[in-house]
């Protein structure tokens, strides 16, 4: 049967190739102002470990492209626009809205996202944005992601405010994000980054504007999204119809030590339509492990983009042909003031796992489960100087072999796109020394495909620090598939004295001079019966 044209949505009659280009250009200029914010920013976090996204939105807040950055800062990022869009209806050409609630399309705290209004033509406007993890926003840790019990703990709540303007600052806003946390010097750095990396790409925007044409520009966006309508409902189509279901497990909040659940039925309607129902996972929890409907949404994305396979554009999300359903009050949408700065990391990482094990129910080719945390360490103190000091970073482990191949071994997987701290940057910038940074040797799960290896990796402080761990996967590693074998879990300790201590994976310690704190990052799943 011949598909209909949806109206309002491109005109079948875009030539592709010119239709292509577009496409190149949208996403080069999201790569292109995430170049920029790397090359400005002066943390480590953001310069090294790019922990960053970017993205353009248009007049009625659709996705229009994103770089290949980090699937759980862009899936959740139209959901920023509208909460700025709500707020100031009438922003101006130019101005720069700041936020990071995660109750106003934010994620969790640490992560600051920077919303830039571009006047594209007289009377409309689209948006730029980026949003990039800081290694601290205040609260009560070092680093911003302890177990604290709720969200004001966890550091500063930003609500959409307007941070920056054609006249430049808004100080007073300037000053009260400074004065919440240890490293105000670095925060500015890296929010005049996210400014600039937002005006270079208002520019490009502009530039592509008035050199293609304001109706071309328009157009092809309209076309991008009916192409990539097409391309979901080619995949959906491809699945068993019927309701799919999986189960997942997370070890505990760090107050709780009960597992706490998470289930998902996938429905798959004949005409091709989804709906990702988790209104069935547990209650909201005292810990940080609880993720706002951004970060669920963000995971579902992320999981059926890579189940299809390459070919599924970013704006295939556009229309109505997914549903995500939670409960209030739940795991997956808790009720204020619930602490969330584990939601976006770890639960993240369980809902792809749910995800993908249903989709591969559904007749979908996955592969074995990954690493399935993002080992998220942070730690901060006084360095000999006496000038106070705050770090984050995320650590690799192994991702889940496949039906085409073994899993690559310490690398970060699903939810994160990130990359390993240099150990050059890490002994360069703060008081310590790192002892190891080595792959665990044969702790991928066996299978006809090899699941891929942990790293292992030793910090030995030469300052008094407070540490803080936020990881999975220590009790439940992760499964394989097929018959493939599950990947070895990780574990965490501390030398001190010639003597080992454990450490918890959800919480913090104090360590001393000379202690040193050893991490083992959980590998991936097999593939096939071995």
């Amino acid at each position: 049967m011949r598909r209909r044209s949806v109206p309002g949505k491109g005109r079948r009659g875009f030539d592709p190739v010119r239709l292509t280009v577009f496409e190149e250009l949208f996403a080069g200029l999201a790569e292109d102002m995430g170049e920029v914010l790397r090359l400005t920013a002066p943390s480590v976090n953001i310069r090294e470990r790019r922990d960053f996204s970017c993205a353009v939105f248009d007049a009625g807040g659709g996705l229009v492209g994103q770089a290949a950055h980090i699937p759980v800062h862009l899936g959740s990022a139209s959901l920023s626009v509208r909460a700025v869009r709500e707020r100031f209806p009438d922003l101006r050409d130019g101005e720069v809205v700041l936020l990071n609630d995660p109750h106003a399309g934010g994620t969790h705290l640490p992560d600051l996202t920077l919303v830039t209004a571009v006047e594209v033509s007289p009377g409309v406007r689209w948006s730029v944005v980026n949003r990039a993890h800081h290694a601290d926003v205040g609260g009560s840790r070092p680093g911003s992601m302890g177990t604290a019990g709720d969200l004001c703990a966890e550091g500063l709540r930003i609500p959409p405010v307007l941070l920056h303007g054609p006249g430049g600052w808004s100080e007073d806003v300037l000053a009260l994000v400074l004065a919440n946390t240890r490293t105000p010097a670095q925060r500015f750095g890296d929010l005049r980054a996210q400014v600039e990396a937002n005006r270079y790409g208002a520019e490009r925007l502009k530039f592509l504007f008035a050199s293609q044409g304001a109706g071309a520009c328009i157009e092809a966006v309209a076309a991008l999204r009916e192409k990539a309508e097409r391309a979901l409902l080619g995949f959906t189509r491809s699945l068993r119809h019927g309701r799919h279901r999986s189960h997942g497990i997370l070890e505990g909040d760090g107050i709780l030590e009960e597992d706490l659940e998470l289930r998902l039925e996938l429905v798959v309607s004949r005409s091709g339509r989804l709906t990702f129902d988790f209104r069935g996972s547990c209650d909201q929890t005292p810990g940080s492990l609880n993720a706002n409907p951004a970060v669920v949404r963000a995971a579902v994305l992320y999981a059926l983009s890579a189940a299809a396979g390459r070919g599924l554009p970013p704006q295939a999300f556009e229309g109505g042909i997914l549903r995500i359903l939670t409960r209030e009050g739940s795991l997956l949408e808790p009720r204020f003031p619930a602490a969330c700065a584990g939601g976006n990391v770890e639960t993240s990482q369980r809902l792809v796992d749910l995800c993908l094990e249903a989709l591969g129910r559904a007749g979908a080719e996955v592969p074995a489960e990954s690493a399935g945390t993002m080992n998220n360490l942070s730690f901060g103190g006084r360095d000999p100087a006496g000038r106070p000091f705050a770090y984050y970073e995320t650590l690799g482990g192994g991702a889940g072999a496949g039906p085409w191949g073994p899993g690559g071994a310490a690398v970060q997987t699903h939810m994160t796109n990130t990359r390993n701290t240099p150990i050059e940057e890490c002994e360069r910038n703060l008081p310590l020394v790192l002892e190891r940074c080595e792959i665990l040797r044969n702790s991928g799960g066996r299978g006809r495909h090899r699941g891929g290896e942990g790293m292992r990796r030793a910090y030995r402080f030469l300052v008094p620090v407070e540490v803080t761990l936020l990881a999975d996967r220590r009790t439940h590693p992760p499964k394989g598939r097929k018959g493939g074998r599950p990947g070895r879990p990780g574990r965490q300790y501390v030398l001190a004295g010639g003597r080992r201590r454990p450490f918890p994976s959800k919480g913090s310690r104090r360590l001393e001079v000379g202690e040193v704190l050893v991490l083992e990052t959980p590998a991936g799943g097999g593939y096939g019966r071995p």
